[in-house]
């Protein structure tokens, strides 16, 4: 905490995150000490992991033991070359990924060691096909049985596949953006042709 006792806002990058430890670090980007980043903290968030190098800001609270995250605000996936992160994801799905829906949907399995895993989409019969380099590119580490979580969906060459992954709030945070777009676009002025 400062001072004032209030919490502090800091910006750094994932140093590691373990999900089965429950906890990792972040490299404060200005030079501070670690700071603790407790999977409680994290699934406050909405995330049971966070892929390292992710960009992260925090509210942060010095505590006897050190310096550690209250709060996530934002996690930013670690930065790429601009390619798809797996070669059946065209360049093009990469470029437009934010006009495909997200859909709600909770991992079946999902087994970091093998690099993939299923979910399953509300509505839908169908596996969806998650990679682990499409997993890391979303700015996750790994995923829980039964994590609730949303997806970005496309057809690939044996079905459907996760082309990105968001926290489960994305879609409800999606969701009120578009409606509020609409109700702006609704309460304009329309000229007639």
């Amino acid at each position: 905490m400062t001072e004032d006792g209030s919490l502090k806002l800091v910006t750094g990058l994932v140093k590691w995150f373990d999900p089965s430890k429950g906890y990792g670090f972040i490299l404060d980007e200005n030079g501070g000490s670690d700071i603790l980043l407790h999977g409680n903290v994290l699934r406050n968030f909405g995330r049971s992991s966070v892929a390292d190098q992710s960009r992260v800001q925090v509210l942060v609270q010095h505590t006897s033991r050190g310096v550690q995250a209250a709060e996530v605000v934002s996690v930013e996936p670690p930065a790429t070359d601009g390619q798809a992160p797996i070669a059946d994801l065209d360049i093009d799905i990469i470029e437009n990924l934010d006009s495909l829906p997200l859909r709600p949907a909770r991992v079946k399995w999902f087994d970091k060691s093998k690099g993939f895993g299923f979910a399953n989409i509300f509505g839908y019969s169908e596996d969806v096909f998650i990679h682990i380099e499409v997993l890391r590119h979303s700015g996750f580490a790994d995923l829980a049985i039964g994590e609730a979580l949303c997806l970005r969906i496309v057809e690939g060459p044996r079905g459907l596949m996760a082309a990105q992954i968001a926290a489960w709030d994305a879609a409800q945070t999606a969701h009120d953006e578009k409606a509020q777009a609409e109700s702006l676009h609704n309460s304009l002025p329309h000229v007639a042709e």
